[in-house]
């Protein structure tokens, strides 16, 4: 999400409503949203580091590659480049990406068994996976090979999700801890390299962002419409004209795991 910020809030709620739900809400592009919101960035760099290790793999997996949008952006990809997608409309719009670059895309429901043979990898990469299924992942992967991912962490942007659902029990909240990640991993037969974890500042400065977000973030506010929500959006527009921007906080995790060369 952009820095640079517009004011969209002299226009009617209505307007902005209206806007949002019209926006197309495929692929994984956050562009919309450009001087709406603004979010901190991890300071590992995923993207950039993701592409690093592209460039140096022999076979790779981007798994639930979204639109492609962060694959297609890696200047150097292995001789056997596949990635994975489970919903139709990024299938389309990945395909599209890809295919020039020689990246082949499987279309995939994010469930086991990922649809290749054991050690076909040395390197699997997901970007903010909504399940990381890790037996499958170690057994896709060739020993040695590593996995590399960037992950949403406990309690991402629950500001907003409570402000619409209400207060979440400790359960939803630690649901995607980076230390169960690490248990998963290892019980997997997975060693983990590196795992960290950081809290990032969100601010959503129109309303018409707020629904742009929960349209294309669908697990955030499960079956989200506007119809449904109409006064909490009205009060919380009201409270983004008067009080300024919505505040919330992303969490993101880096976890990077690696098959021994051999098991004991």
């Amino acid at each position: 999400m952009a820095h640079t910020i517009r004011n969209h809030n002299n226009r009617t709620f209505e307007e902005l409503i209206a806007e949002a739900e019209a926006a197309p809400v495929d692929g994984w592009d956050f562009s919309w949203l450009d001087g709406r919101a603004t979010e901190e960035r991890p300071s590992w760099g995923y993207a950039q580091a993701m592409a690093a290790r592209w460039a140096r793999a022999t076979a790779a997996l981007d798994v639930q590659t979204g639109g492609g949008e962060v694959l297609a952006a890696a200047p150097q990809l292995p001789p056997l480049a596949v990635a994975t997608e489970g919903w139709p409309p990024n299938v389309a719009r990945a395909t599209a990406l890809l295919h020039p670059r020689g990246v082949a895309v499987v279309a995939d429901a994010d469930e086991p068994p990922l649809p290749f043979g054991d050690g076909a990898f040395d390197l699997v990469t997901s970007r903010h996976p909504v399940k990381t299924w890790w037996p499958e992942i170690a057994r896709v992967l060739t020993p040695g090979g590593t996995f590399f991912s960037q992950q949403v962490g406990p309690a991402s942007v629950f500001e907003l999700v409570e402000y619409f659902l209400g207060p979440q029990s400790a359960d939803v909240r630690n649901r995607r801890d980076p230390g169960r990640a690490r248990t998963e991993a290892e019980a997997a037969g997975l060693q983990v390299a590196d795992l960290r974890l950081e809290k990032l500042r969100t601010e959503f400065h129109d309303i018409g962002a707020v629904v742009y977000f929960l349209r294309k973030v669908i697990w955030m506010v499960p079956g989200f419409t506007v119809e449904e929500h109409r006064d909490r959006l009205k009060a919380l527009d009201e409270q983004i004209r008067t009080e300024g921007p919505f505040v919330a906080h992303t969490t993101r995790f880096l976890i990077e795991a690696r098959k021994p060369l051999r098991s004991f």
